[in-house]
């Protein structure tokens, strides 16, 4: 009996998808779109609305603009740059202030705090040079520019208009077998990556939702800005004339933003072909109301329960970084480190995807933080030469004020133009970050696919970087 019913639900089944496929995919939009048009007549003639109708003039005149399909797009990418350009400006000051009381002050002082109370060498190492300073290092880079973007960001999702970079996205990322609102959980995945994470949630669909968890690492996070920035400017920027550097530096970066975006749509549309097979649903998006945002309550939004929430997460996982940044350092097989030895073994690979040891052991290193990535670059790169003069002391992350100084140690560590677009290609195509996987643990509740998260990105990232650097060379 059982049999029987099973089979003949598997008819069922069978025939119910044979029928959607006959009605054709866009029936439910065409379905909506009739029920909609008709409840707007009824209204028409049924309901008076008394001083409404300048609102809804200006509401429809605005998103014939925001929504239109020849500025729709340029549009939500002009605003996305605009919030890149105030959230990169507005917080090199605050940065360099944080920067200069944790590091600067701070570590010396609690330095000769250590040596009057005799704590020995190497537990000052560890807690000071260690777990300190790569706390201090992620809060000066990473609170800044949160305290600005996600303000920015809540204020445009207060205002009305992220629903529409949503409706715009839509169709874009149906035909890669994803869900229109990953959209936005992809431009939350630019202020970081783990509240982007937490933002899928506003996917309804399990698979589509899985989708957009994976590909959010591609969003470039602001712990991953600095390095591009800094690598861009002077690998790039510099070659050419002065007056275009700037210029040149910028559109490198807009351009490895854009390139992430393009990998979040490919990656979704090969996971929704393969491992997460399955059609694109269709949600119904009534676009709500424009209306002036609530300062206060976006205020409390993005400073407590994202920016807070975030920073803590980074912070508990930037402390044992920093432990494992100064140990490997300063613990020594022969007359070589532990960074030194394996610096030597993993260097022939690196240097096959256009990298080299230092980079693949700082993105080690750094898993817990991409923040601290440049500031453990430096100091592997000064161990390697031999410069131990430039740093506070061996294994202590440090940054240089001066650009041009800093390309001249990397020059000195053998770093070419090469290197800098193989850098920033390996920083949009790297893991995610320990914050980031452990949000995705707790969203998904699967290491099978926290893995995914951690592994697809990276495969990647060395795929395409050992193909450029082919390409490069073949040229060169």
């Amino acid at each position: 009996m059982n049999e029987k019913i099973t089979q003949k639900g598997y008819s069922i089944i069978a025939e119910a998808n044979m029928l959607r496929w006959e009605v054709g995919e866009n029936f439910h939009d065409a379905l909506m779109e009739s029920i909609y048009a008709d409840a707007q007549k009824i209204a028409d003639k049924a309901v008076v609305m008394l001083g409404a109708e300048k609102k809804f003039g200006f509401d429809q005149t605005l998103d014939k603009i925001v929504t239109s399909k020849w500025l729709g797009f340029p549009l939500m990418f002009l605003t996305l740059a605009v919030v890149f350009w105030i959230t990169i400006e507005g917080s090199n000051v605050p940065s360099s202030m944080l920067a200069a009381l944790l590091v600067d002050t701070f570590h010396p002082a609690l330095k000769t705090f250590a040596v009057n109370v005799s704590l020995p060498w190497w537990l000052s190492g560890v807690l000071i040079d260690g777990a300190y300073l790569a706390m201090a290092w992620v809060v000066a880079v990473m609170l800044p520019p949160m305290a600005i973007f996600f303000p920015l960001f809540t204020l445009l999702e207060d205002f009305g208009y992220l629903p529409r970079v949503a409706f715009n996205m839509d169709g874009l990322y149906r035909k890669v077998g994803a869900h229109g609102k990953q959209a936005l959980t992809m431009s939350m995945g630019f202020g970081c990556n783990a509240a982007g994470v937490i933002s899928t949630r506003i996917i309804d669909s399990p698979r589509e939702r899985i989708i957009a968890i994976i590909t959010n690492n591609f969003s470039l996070c602001n712990g991953r800005w600095p390095t591009q920035i800094l690598i861009a400017t002077i690998f790039i920027g510099a070659a050419f004339p002065a007056y275009l550097a700037g210029i040149i530096s910028a559109l490198a970066v807009v351009g490895i933003a854009l390139l992430g975006i393009f990998f979040s749509l490919v990656t979704s549309w090969g996971l929704s072909k393969t491992i997460l097979k399955g059609e694109a649903s269709v949600f119904s998006l009534e676009l709500p109301p424009y209306r002036p945002p609530r300062i206060l309550q976006t205020l409390y939004t993005s400073l407590i329960d994202r920016t807070i929430f975030v920073l803590w997460r980074a912070v508990v996982f930037a402390l044992p970084a920093g432990v494992v940044i100064w140990l490997v350092a300063n613990i020594h097989i022969g007359d070589l480190s532990l960074a030194q030895h394996f610096i030597s073994w993993s260097n022939p690979f690196g240097l096959l995807l256009g990298l080299n040891g230092v980079i693949l052991l700082a993105y080690i290193i750094a898993v817990p933080a991409n923040e601290i990535v440049i500031p453990t670059i430096l100091m592997l790169t000064v161990m390697t030469l031999g410069i131990v003069d430039v740093s506070a002391g061996t294994g202590v992350m440090f940054e240089l004020e001066s650009e041009m100084l800093t390309k001249e140690i990397l020059v000195a560590g053998g770093w070419t133009t090469l290197t800098g677009i193989s850098l920033m290609l390996f920083s949009l195509l790297h893991n995610p970050c320990s914050t980031t996987l452990y949000t995705i643990y707790k969203e998904t509740g699967s290491i099978k696919w926290t893995t995914v998260s951690a592994l697809l990105p990276i495969a990647i990232g060395f795929a395409v970087c050992f193909f450029v650097t082919q390409i490069w060379r073949l040229i060169a």
